[in-house]
C-alpha cells in the first residue's frame, strides 16, 4: 500500500493587503498597518504563494494541512479573498485549517474566522470547535486554536482549560484506536520570544508527555525547525515551516512547504519529511528528505 502523503503549510498572509478603512486602523491594527506598508508588503508576495501551491498540487498529496494565519490585520474585506484562496488550494474533503494570531487579531473579527472557514475546521460529524478531530486514510489530524485577541506588539497565543480538557479526552479515545495522530496548532510548544510564546505550552506538554501523538505541526515564526517533546513512548517531533508567501530575508528563510509519507512499519509507524521551498525564478525544489518516525 502506497503512504498517505500530508502537505504541511502555513502563514501565507495573504497578499495584497486590501485598501484599509480609515476606522478600521485604530489600536492594534495601526501597528500592524504602518508593519506591512514599510516592510511586510516588500516580502510577502503573491507569486511565491502561488508558485507554492502549484507545486503542491504536482506532488498531488493526500490531504493539505494550513496551520493558521491566512490573513493579515483581520479586517473585514480579507476573509473573503482567503476562502476563495483556499477554495483554490483544495476542497474541505482535502484540506485542514486553523487559526492564526493573525486570524484573530482583533476582537471585532475574532468570530469571521470559524465564520469563513467552517467546512475546512469542522470535524468528521460536521462540528465546528477545538479541538476537532478528522480521519484522514491513517492519521487523525487533531486541530487546535491557539489564536486570541492580544494587545499591540504581542502576538501569544493561549488553548485555555477547556480545550486542554476536551483534548484530553481527544487523546484518550484516540489511543484505541490504530491512527497515526498529527496535532495542529499554529503557536510552537517552545519559544524564547515572551511576545510570540503560547502562554499555557507547559500544560500541553505534560499532556502530551502522558497521553502522546506521534506528530505535531505548527507555524507562526516563518522558520524551518524541528523540535523533540518527550511522549509516554518516545520523544515527539515538532515541525514548524516558513510563511508560504515569503521571500527569503534577514534571519527568515523564502517560502516553504513539508510533505510528510505516512505507513505503518512492522508494529508501529514510519514517517519521512520531504522540504520543498521556493528557489530562483520562484522555482520549487526539494532541499531536505528525513525520516522522523
Amino acid at each position: 500500500m502506497a503512504p498517505f502523503t500530508l502537505a504541511h503549510l502555513s502563514d501565507p498572509h495573504l497578499p495584497p493587503l486590501p485598501k484599509p478603512r480609515l476606522i478600521e486602523l485604530a489600536g492594534k491594527r495601526a501597528f500592524g498597518y504602518v508593519n506591512w506598508t514599510r516592510n511586510r508588503h516588500k516580502y510577502q508576495r503573491r507569486e511565491v504563494l502561488d508558485a507554492l501551491v502549484a507545486d503542491i498540487r504536482e506532488q498531488a498529496p493526500d490531504h493539505i494541512a494550513v496551520t493558521g494565519d491566512l490573513v493579515n490585520l483581520a479586517m473585514e474585506a480579507e476573509f473573503a479573498p482567503a476562502r476563495a484562496w483556499l477554495d483554490s488550494v483544495g476542497p474541505p474533503d482535502r484540506v485542514t485549517t486553523i487559526p492564526g494570531n493573525h486570524d484573530a487579531y482583533v476582537r471585532a473579527t475574532f468570530q469571521r474566522f470559524g465564520e469563513t472557514f467552517a467546512p475546512y475546521i469542522a470535524d468528521d460529524g460536521g462540528s465546528i470547535g477545538f479541538p476537532a478531530v478528522r480521519r484522514r486514510g491513517p492519521a487523525a489530524l487533531v486541530s487546535l486554536s491557539s489564536a486570541v485577541p492580544t494587545a499591540p506588539l504581542m502576538a501569544t497565543g493561549t488553548l485555555g482549560r477547556h480545550q486542554l480538557d476536551a483534548l484530553e479526552q481527544v487523546l484518550d479515545q484516540l489511543a484505541t484506536e490504530d491512527v497515526f495522530r498529527v496535532l495542529l496548532v499554529h503557536h510552537p510548544l517552545k519559544s524564547d520570544a515572551r511576545q510570540k510564546r503560547l502562554t499555557d505550552s507547559a500544560s500541553l506538554l505534560a499532556l502530551l508527555k502522558r497521553h502522546g501523538v506521534e506528530l505535531i505541526l505548527h507555524g507562526h515564526d516563518h522558520i524551518h525547525s524541528t523540535m523533540w517533546f518527550e511522549g509516554p513512548n518516545g520523544n515527539i517531533p515538532a515541525v514548524g515551516v516558513p510563511s508560504a508567501s515569503a521571500l527569503a530575508h534577514g534571519r527568515y528563510p523564502a517560502a516553504a512547504y513539508n510533505l510528510f509519507r505516512i505507513e505503518k512499519d512492522n508494529a508501529g509507524w514510519r514517517c519521512e519529511q520531504i522540504v520543498r521551498s521556493i528557489g530562483a525564478g520562484f522555482q520549487v525544489q526539494q532541499i531536505k528528505h528525513v525520516r522522523l518516525v
